[in-house]
């Protein structure tokens, strides 16, 4: 810093101004420096500046148990939130739902001084191991909503929202007869969307018909084809897949057996992946604002830190109508899928 300071022909006072992104330094001054900067090739020396601070500029970010779309998109968008306000991410990923893992990831995180822990947990194993965790940093937990684990901070987008928003839709173009192909009900959103459209489906008048998956394209290409064989008047008028992938293998599955959607049967999905508005029809789904949802969680933990009060209010969802969706051409008799109960 002393070099810079020399080189630009300022104090080191007003070179740690510029680096520390502190207000109050002129144009022309901040550009001589940062030109000083680059020449020199400067880089903050952390660990001092962790001992001088008592701030270490690093925030630690656990992810538990999924690496489908909407956490690892959670996950980016962490990144991206924490990187614009100048803070360093310490990432662990665990696959499996180990205690013992997720215990060694609190301790590197704790052995480096982070500031705050960002947890995403995706199962529900993993609110059993924050029930009991005890730690001395702000912590943020991603999936749960605000009843499952009362006394921690939890953000998420409202997926009993986005739920109800599909099952709505598919009621405002009237459809009685309404599948739902959930999620595994270990998985917190799985939970949650099963939630919110049982919930919608209750207070619109709907007969829903339940059907558990995996997320997979494959389950719901299995689900496809069973619908298919059954006659017109006696299958679901529309199908609401708890992801896009397994939306995606429903449409193949109906495709390929002759079944036209949405003429004769309406498919809404969730995540609203980058994909969607290409397949064939083009998916209506579910859009989760993954980028909001990180800037949201990164403040929160801030906001935290500088023991202030954090938004905690969920980021809501929007439906993004394409396609695959359309009134019902037949009207279904009631139904019961014998078999269909399990997919995996």
């Amino acid at each position: 810093m002393a070099k810079v300071a020399e080189r630009a022909g300022v104090s080191h006072q007003t070179v740690s101004r510029v680096v520390n992104g502190f207000p109050g330094v002129r144009p022309q001054v901040r550009e001589r420096i940062e030109k000083a900067i680059e020449e020199l090739g400067y880089r903050h020396n952390n660990a001092a500046r962790t001992l001088v601070t008592c701030r270490s500029g690093l925030i630690g970010v656990i992810a538990i148990g999924s690496f489908l779309y909407g956490p690892t998109s959670t996950l980016a968008s962490i990144e991206e939130a924490a990187r614009s306000r100048k803070y360093t991410t310490l990432l662990a990923t665990i696959r499996q739902e180990s205690k013992q893992q997720f215990d060694d990831a609190i301790g590197v995180c704790l052995d480096r001084a982070v500031e705050a822990i960002i947890i995403i947990a995706a199962q529900e194993g993993v609110v059993r191991y924050l029930t009991i965790l005890k730690v001395d940093v702000p912590m943020i937990v991603v999936g749960p909503g605000p009843t499952d684990l009362p006394p921690l901070s939890t953000l998420s987008v409202d997926q009993e929202e986005g739920a109800r928003a599909a099952i709505r839709h598919l009621v405002e173009l009237g459809h009685k007869k309404v599948l739902i192909l959930s999620g595994p009900n270990n998985w917190i959103d799985a939970e949650q969307r099963l939630k919110g459209a049982l919930a919608e489906c209750g207070s619109s008048g709907v007969e829903a018909e339940v059907v558990e998956g995996d997320w997979s394209p494959a389950c719901g290409h299995r689900l496809g084809l069973v619908i298919a064989s059954r006659s017109s008047d006696q299958r679901p008028t529309a199908v609401f897949a708890a992801n896009d992938p397994m939306a995606l293998g429903l449409l193949s599955a109906l495709n390929k057996a002759g079944v036209n959607v949405p003429e004769e049967i309406s498919i809404v999905g969730f995540d609203d992946i980058p994909e969607a508005e290409f397949f064939s029809p083009p998916l209506t789904t579910v859009r989760q604002d993954f980028t909001s949802l990180g800037h949201k969680i990164v403040a929160a933990a801030m906001a935290k830190v500088n023991n202030k009060e954090p938004d905690m209010v969920p980021v809501p969802p929007t439906l993004s109508v394409r396609g695959s969706t359309a009134r019902p051409r037949f009207i279904a008799r009631p139904v019961h899928y014998e078999g269909l109960v399990d997919l995996m």
